[in-house]
């Protein structure tokens, strides 16, 4: 029973909705069958875990139990980049994250993220603008002229990228976030080959990007991870390598997501929608809640056991594969009331959907003001915003669940605000 629905939640055809899918699910909130993995489903024990030490990140502590009918593995990374910190474990996680931090946010880089916000305000205002001037506001795509390129640009100014590079790590970044789903229908040697390709290129040109920022230091982030020695020392160049292709990737990914989701579910409650153009600040807890109620990660596939260990009632042992089901969580109705109900005056919105612990999501404060500001400004400036396709396209990935494509209309576009 509980591969059958796994496979249902891969399946394409439940992209659109998993979310009965997880309701089934959670009626076993830990669940298990054959040689598939221990599916945690409810919200209480999912946050628990979150939290244990006993449970490990770093995919080579899972034991091989043979054919894996859901078509998951290892993921190993191969010899192409070491793995990033969100893949690994304390002592070394901890080391890598605190590395990162520095230049990033508190307390060594306080206002980094809040500096931006002037920034963000110019490029939102701009894509809308270029929306206004297309010429056909008859069938606009939010993703493609606005979802996808507002987080792209704000990651590459923070590196230090090249814009004009994205085309060439855009395919890269596809690729690997593929390599995030299970698929029991791709053949794991090829799908194996064109993950470790993709890492092999996107290490490449990192690579010389670092070189050049080691010579000619700037003030991007990428400049400072490759020359950076703080107390827990410098990165070593694979280290920095690892760790800008985790933030290159990670840091539009999720974000493109959030705010594509978060368009679609305010089109959805046209009541929310005119709430937040007459209430910018309204922004805060939609997207807090949000996260709960259509999150960017759904799932997070790849956890395993260090020791024996015991989650409502089951036995788990050392080494099993543990996918724990962030969404369904969310929607547990032993955690909120009408879990299935959007509502921006939840009051009570401690969600999963940033994850939690210290795997919890590194940009949260990024994509949080991003998000927030992409979604007001929106709302205030589409003159009377509608769907052209409900349910619209959504992407192949049912790990980093969001739409293709996000067919809109709209009868004009306000100017910007002052």
């Amino acid at each position: 029973m509980t591969q059958a629905l796994l496979r249902e939640i891969i399946d394409y055809a439940n992209r659109a909705n998993p979310y009965p899918l997880y309701e089934e699910l959670r009626k076993t909130p830990v669940s298990h069958e054959g040689n598939g993995p221990y599916v945690v489903s409810t919200y209480y024990e999912i946050h628990s875990l979150l939290h244990d030490p006993r449970i490990s990140s770093d995919s080579r502590n899972l034991k091989a139990t043979g054919d894996d009918p859901l078509g998951q593995s290892a993921d190993d990374e191969g010899t192409a980049l070491p793995p990033s910190f969100l893949k690994l474990d304390p002592p070394d996680h901890d080391r890598l994250r605190r590395m990162t931090n520095r230049p990033f946010g508190p307390p060594h880089s306080p206002h980094r993220v809040h500096d931006m916000r002037d920034e963000l305000d110019g490029l939102v205002a701009g894509l809308i603008d270029g929306i206004a001037t297309s010429g056909d506001l008859d069938r606009v795509d939010l993703v493609d002229q606005f979802a996808y390129p507002f987080p792209v640009t704000v990651i590459c100014r923070l590196l230090g990228v090249p814009h004009e590079d994205e085309p060439r790590f855009h395919v890269w970044a596809e690729t690997l976030a593929a390599s995030l789903d299970p698929d029991p229908d791709a053949d794991p040697t090829q799908r194996g080959k064109g993950t470790t390709d993709a890492r092999m290129e996107l290490g490449m040109y990192l690579a010389g990007l670092i070189e050049e920022r080691r010579k000619n230091p700037g003030d991007d982030m990428l400049s400072q991870l490759a020359t950076a020695d703080g107390p827990d020392g410098a990165m070593t160049t694979m280290e920095a390598l690892s760790t800008s292709a985790l933030l290159l990737i990670a840091g539009h990914e999720t974000t493109v997501n959030l705010i594509t989701n978060g368009m679609l579910t305010l089109l959805r409650h046209p009541d929310v929608l005119k709430r937040l153009r007459e209430e910018p600040g309204l922004s805060v807890p939609i997207v807090e809640e949000l996260l709960r109620y259509e999150p960017p990660v759904q799932l997070l596939p790849q956890r395993t056991t260090l020791s024996d260990i015991e989650v409502a009632g089951v036995a788990i042992p050392k080494g099993a594969s543990l996918w724990l089901m962030l969404a369904s969580g969310n929607r547990d109705p032993k955690r909120f009331e009408n879990p299935d109900r959007f509502d921006p005056d939840r009051k009570d919105i401690q969600h999963l959907g940033l994850g939690s612990g210290i795997h919890s999501c590194f940009g949260a404060p990024l994509a949080r003001q991003e998000a927030q500001l992409a979604l007001s400004e929106l709302a205030r400036r589409l003159v009377n915003p509608r769907l052209l396709e409900d349910p619209p396209p959504y992407r192949q990935n049912a790990v980093l669940r969001g739409p293709r494509h996000l067919p809109i209309a709209c009868d004009g576009i306000l100017p910007k605000a002052g």
